[in-house]
């Protein structure tokens, strides 16, 4: 049943998250030179989380390649909220920094969302703060900081579809703050129609049958089956899942069933590979806009 169905794809296309990353950081690097430009990238760590270690180390690298000045700071598990409201003040206040990043999840006795409101909208360069939340849903995009992923994913479809979004059925799996509405919003602004689908929503797979962009970011590995997917859609995988394989060996999967649906899609990004690289460039790219802004500078790169 699968084979006829995608029969008439001739070459699947999987996406290079990693390839398509490296040339941002090429462009960024390059306009950091050309404007004589320092932005100033503070990232903040509470605690040992093994994961968060990982990637505020990688974000940090990569500040680096770019020419960025880089401050990493490293608070204790204890770390009251106090302290680092404190911390994050100073930071707003700080003209050497032009974005500030509180590495997520938070200890239990603080309250991410005070943390989030806290840091400055024009230095909010994860994209999280109300007032940002508020310019992408109101459409103001020159002005948001949009979310690091979602804004990935649409560099990534742009990769595959260029200008072709207009008129497009995007299904979005997933209605987070951080993920599924940002996404929903930027494919709204590039003219997609745009469905979400939810832990509620009935029969979600006849729904995503009719999608011609898909974006999973629920992290259920896998749930995404061939059956779900409509013959040349293309596909977003956003998941990021450790599981154990049959061999007892631990690997990462994404969202969707990738070895059954790749033989239907125009093209799918791989778990790993795909969308991870580029939330890390776009944080980069984020923090390269806030910085041509407060220069006042008025060309600054956009995906």
């Amino acid at each position: 049943m699968n084979s006829n169905r995608a029969s008439s794809i001739e070459q699947p296309h999987i996406i290079d998250g990693v390839a398509a990353a490296s040339n941002v950081v090429e462009s960024i690097k390059a306009k950091v030179q050309a404007e004589k430009l320092r932005p100033g990238l503070a990232v903040v760590l509470v605690g040992r989380d093994p994961a968060s270690s990982v990637y505020v180390r990688n974000k940090k690298r990569r500040a680096e390649e770019c020419g960025f000045l880089s401050r990493q700071y490293d608070l204790p598990e204890a770390t009251r909220e106090v302290e680092l409201l404190a911390l994050i003040r100073d930071l707003n206040q700080d003209p050497e920094i032009h974005g500030i990043l509180v590495q997520l999840p938070l200890p239990p006795q603080i309250n991410p969302n005070a943390v989030i409101e806290a840091i400055a909208p024009n230095k909010d360069v994860d994209g999280f703060h109300y007032s940002n939340a508020g310019r992408l849903g109101t459409g103001d995009i020159e002005q948001a900081m949009v979310p690091c992923t979602p804004l990935g994913c649409l560099h990534l479809l742009k990769q595959v579809l260029g200008d072709g979004l207009r008129g497009k059925h995007a299904v979005v799996i997933g209605r987070s703050n951080i993920v599924g509405k940002p996404m929903a919003n930027l494919l709204m602004h590039n003219d997609c129609t745009v469905t979400i689908v939810h832990s509620r929503t009935v029969e979600p797979q006849n729904i995503c049958r009719q999608a011609d962009i898909v974006v999973a970011a629920v992290g259920i590995p896998k749930l995404v089956k061939a059956d779900w997917i409509k013959e040349g859609a293309v596909a977003i995988d956003v998941g990021i899942n450790r599981v154990t394989r049959t061999n007892g060996e631990s690997g990462l999967v994404g969202d969707i069933d990738c070895d059954n649906v790749l033989p239907l899609t125009t093209a799918i990004t791989p778990v790993p590979g795909g969308v991870g690289p580029m939330t890390i460039a776009m944080l980069m790219l984020n923090t390269l806009n806030a910085a041509a802004r407060s220069n006042r500078l008025a060309a600054t790169l956009t995906v």
